[in-house]
């Protein structure tokens, strides 16, 4: 490869699956409220308790009838059904339903016992006490079933699913309080002398300010995961061991940031070296974020990935967001994927996965891809500018302006 200081670079699917084997730790399980569960991974199989709706309703206003009644039914013959009451959510008709009788039904009322079908009010007409019906109507006509929605037994949320805002409606009506989830915690640990945090802004001189550990922060708490900051630790192996060992025993994975190339101050390879880990990965081939490496300890993961907010986000990619789809039992979340014309020509090393960000705009029908940066891995812009990823094989050496690609959308098309 030519990369000046690593001696080798991992494939990343070769990386991938050395970390995941290795990867052995069940992260703790906690009943929550039902409310709070959203964004975090189901760790046992909810199952329903009742039916949904537990019994059989009106899915429209009208008239709840007996089907049979209205078997000769017709506009110049109507069925002359005697009505006997009303029925409101909440305020079900009282008695069962008698042969040639309605009950006025309101949408979402318990249909009466005997009612099997209701006749919606453009279909009939209330005269002194009796309803005409117009037509023949088939059993369970806009009729919502028992069960119909979900049926008691039934699997509603498995284990390892990110639970959503929906999903917290479907469980509230079944009447479930408490859902068992992960409580997946990640220990984020920033290294670097020069780094000063946000609330020092403006930096002095020859300082920067910490804005990756915001980043995976935020990554974190978008895969259901709650991070925990543990400080900037200087540049030193002894206090990088220390500060590691000590997250390690605290949370379910850890991740470090800088520190990972091989400069002379970069010393978090080594420090975690020290904890004898059964997978150590130092560098990948990937642009950016070649230095991003990889541990397993103890069936943890420790992500040792670059301080340049951009490559950190390739190494959480590859190395953090795998690890906890597989402690949560989870599947990925498939992205949306469009075809778009590449406005530029993009040059990527061969045996390196390259992620390109890009501007995915639409113009005279079609859409284009505009790159915004193919080298540097700091380069913040490219962060909000972008709204779509083009992610270049290991095989290729990029693509020609002008090529149909297809791009990851990470946001509305302009």
């Amino acid at each position: 490869m030519g990369v000046r200081g690593f001696k080798q670079l991992t494939p990343i699917p070769e990386a991938q699956r050395a970390v995941l084997a290795a990867l052995t730790h069940v992260p703790r399980a906690a009943a929550v409220p039902t409310p709070t569960a959203v964004g975090k991974y189901a760790a046992a199989d909810v199952v329903a308790p009742a039916d949904v709706p537990p019994f059989d309703r009106a899915a429209f206003d009208g008239y709840a009838v007996r089907s049979i009644d209205t078997l000769s039914a017709s506009r110049t013959n109507p069925a002359m059904l005697k009505l006997v009451g009303k029925a409101l959510p909440g305020r079900p008709h009282q008695g069962a339903l008698g042969p040639g009788e309605a009950v006025e039904v309101a949408t979402g009322a318990p249909l009466p016992p005997g009612a099997d079908a209701v006749v919606p009010y453009e279909e009939a007409a209330a005269r002194e006490g009796y309803v005409e019906v117009y037509r023949p109507v088939p059993q369970y006509y806009y009729v919502s079933r028992r069960g119909e929605d979900v049926v008691a037994g039934e699997v509603v949320i498995r284990r390892g699913r990110l639970i959503k805002p929906w999903d917290i409606g479907v469980l509230a009506s079944l009447g479930i309080k408490e859902v068992p989830v992960y409580k997946i915690t990640a220990a984020i640990i920033s290294t670097g002398n020069e780094l000063v945090e946000l609330d020092d802004a403006p930096p002095p001189p020859g300082k920067i300010i910490n804005s990756t550990r915001h980043v995976l922060e935020a990554m974190l708490r978008e895969v259901g995961v709650e991070p925990h900051y543990m400080g900037i630790v200087p540049d030193d192996e002894d206090v990088i061991y220390e500060r590691v060992r000590e997250a390690l025993r605290e949370h379910d994975m850890v991740i470090t940031t800088g520190g990972v190339s091989v400069g002379e101050p970069d010393h978090v390879v080594s420090a975690v070296s020290r904890l004898r880990p059964s997978v150590l990965v130092h560098g990948i081939a990937a642009r950016p974020g070649r230095p991003n490496s990889a541990a397993v300890v103890e069936g943890k993961l420790i992500a040792m990935l670059s301080g340049f907010p951009v490559a950190s986000i390739v190494g959480f990619e590859v190395f953090v967001k795998p690890a906890v789809l597989k402690m949560a039992g989870a599947a990925e979340e498939p992205r949306p994927v469009v075809k778009a014309v590449l406005t530029r020509r993009v040059t990527t090393p061969i045996n390196v996965r390259s992620f390109v960000r890009v501007r995915v705009y639409r113009q005279g029908g079609r859409l284009y891809a505009e790159p915004l940066a193919v080298t540097g891995s700091g380069i913040l812009s490219t962060l909000t500018r972008g709204n779509g990823l083009l992610i270049i094989p290991e095989n290729r050496e990029g693509y020609d302006e002008g090529d149909e690609v297809e791009v990851v959308l990470l946001g509305p098309i302009e």
